[in-house]
């Protein structure tokens, strides 16, 4: 596969943006048997590079996933890091935060799950939510007990949570954690095929709750805070990337690929031996063999 046709995807710092401009339904040449047989091969090429990440030790990465329900990020999650080593590899899934949670700042619970040294974490959501749900439904914000009313909300407070953002992704990134930042970029038509097929099948009824259709009801607003979200916060240290999400199969090839560049970009080694350890794996193989 061509690296470089991830670009495609890439909002560069400083650009402007409309969602409307990405085709949610993008596959290039490719077939989705053609597009299986890749994954399954770059699949390999991340283990190895996990792999390196852990020896190495000294960086980590985040990799943020975004998007509106039934998009496929828990399908890309389990697809595009199933074969990886769990060792090295942590998902943390942000749901609505707890009493505890909102008694800090709405970034604290996020900097707890940041991935260690060595290893790579995954926001299954994220910080970003603050500035999504909580845009689209500001009433959310009351929890935080700062406001009395939503009136007290206005654009300056937003501005700043941009900022907020911006300042702990690039302190993280400053020490060591390279970030990614993933828009599965579904149309609404797909949505609601997606939907559908939820409550058709049995097995997938638990995946679909009443409270998605409040959510689908307002998602031409969820696709003008992501718009103005991710045009404020895609940084060359901590990018966003969007993916046509409307083909499962191309949206979990291309975010594998973003991935695997992300590593590759981080010039990771696997430790040199010192003199005295060579020597100590030879005496150990010597006693080994002689036994």
């Amino acid at each position: 596969m061509d690296t470089n046709f991830t670009d495609n995807f890439l909002v560069k710092e400083n650009q402007k943006f409309n969602l409307k401009d990405f085709n949610t339904d993008y596959k290039g040449d490719l077939t989705k048997e053609e597009g299986q047989k890749m994954l399954d091969a770059e699949k390999k090429k991340l283990y190895e590079l996990q792999e390196k990440l852990y020896a190495d030790g000294s960086q980590s990465l985040l990799v943020v996933i975004q998007a509106m329900d039934a998009a496929g990020k828990d399908s890309l999650i389990e697809h595009v890091f199933g074969g990886v080593n769990p060792q090295g590899c942590e998902v943390t899934s942000f749901k609505t935060p707890t009493s505890k949670e909102y008694s800090h700042d709405f970034i604290w619970r996020h900097y707890l799950a940041l991935p260690e040294k060595g290893k790579i974490g995954i926001f299954n959501r994220s910080h970003y939510e603050s500035v999504l749900v909580c845009k689209v439904h500001p009433e959310y914000n009351l929890s935080e007990k700062v406001w009395k009313s939503t009136d007290e909300i206005d654009e300056k407070f937003w501005k700043n949570r941009y900022e907020s953002i911006k300042d702990f992704e690039k302190h993280i990134s400053r020490n060591g954690t390279k970030i990614v930042k993933i828009f599965l970029h579904v149309s609404k038509e797909e949505q609601k095929k997606r939907f559908l097929d939820r409550i058709a099948e049995q097995e997938k009824n638990w995946k679909f709750s009443i409270g998605d259709l409040k959510e689908r009801a307002v998602f031409d607003q969820y696709m003008k805070a992501y718009e103005e979200a991710i045009s404020e916060t895609s940084k060359d240290h901590a990018p966003w990337f969007m993916i046509p999400a409307d083909q499962k199969w191309f949206a979990r090839l291309t975010a594998l690929q973003i991935i695997i560049n992300a590593l590759e970009e981080m010039n990771l080694k696997f430790p040199e031996l010192s003199a005295e350890d060579k020597a100590g794996l030879a005496e150990a193989k010597r006693q080994l063999e002689s036994e």
